[in-house]
């Protein structure tokens, strides 16, 4: 985009320039994460344009979208420039965007790695500024029948009860499961509890006939498997 001076609107740039009509003029894909930002917000402030104004936005997250993503409407609010309606407009169309990933997900709902399982839960908690345990329940064919959470708890932990996994896993007659949780601090490396967690609900499964196939903990666009590690 031609750099502009800041005593410019928007309506006043050249035509290819101004975010709606280059969007219309040019496809969604030649416009930058800014651009799109101030369709969304829609207008400026006196003292910068919309663009402007989405830029500096993008500053207070280095740029990534997954970190605004996990903004609340609060931490939007402390912006200048930002009120209650444009908040809530970004984290709309943040969640948006999140479950558009989700959707794409079901329909390639195989198992066949733990990388098709970092795909299918980022989704669902991969943003999360807490911890969260899901499982995925899984027929024969290794495809996800169901996903739900667990549990939800504080930025360091969740208690998880095997009891409820399993009664979750026989409702929906599981023939396998795959566990998986979030550490918001961003290290996937397992802790002591995640260990002990994951051999007590993996020797339940065993009683059952329901095999826990892998344990993936999610964390900053990273993930560690207990399968791939050989430790389940």
């Amino acid at each position: 985009m031609e750099s502009y001076s800041k005593n410019l609107t928007i309506k006043q740039w050249a035509e290819d320039d101004r975010p709606r009509e280059k969007l219309l003029m040019k496809g969604r894909h030649s416009m930058t994460d800014a651009e799109l930002l101030a369709i969304l917000i829609g207008s400026g402030t006196k003292e910068e344009t919309a663009v402007d104004l989405a830029k500096r936005i993008l500053s207070t997250v280095s740029g990534n979208l997954g970190e605004l993503a996990r903004q609340g409407i609060s931490d939007l609010m402390k912006i200048k420039g930002i009120g209650p309606a444009r908040a809530i407009l970004i984290t709309a169309a943040m969640e948006l965007g999140k479950r558009r990933n989700q959707s794409e997900v079901i329909v390639k709902d195989k198992i066949s790695c733990s990388r098709d399982v970092f795909e299918v839960l980022k989704c669902a908690m991969g943003d999360q500024p807490y911890e969260e345990f899901w499982i995925l329940i899984l027929n024969k064919a290794n495809r996800v029948i169901r996903k739900c959470c667990i549990s939800e708890g504080g930025i360091s932990g969740t208690v998880v009860d095997p009891k409820k996994i399993f009664k979750i896993a026989l409702d929906h007659h599981a023939s396998s499961i795959i566990l998986g949780h979030n550490h918001p601090s961003g290290n996937v490396q397992p802790s002591e509890a995640d260990q002990k967690i994951t051999r007590k609900i993996r020797e339940s499964g065993l009683m059952l006939d329901i095999a826990v196939l892998d344990h993936v903990i999610l964390g900053d666009g990273n993930y560690f498997s207990f399968a791939d590690e050989g430790i389940i």
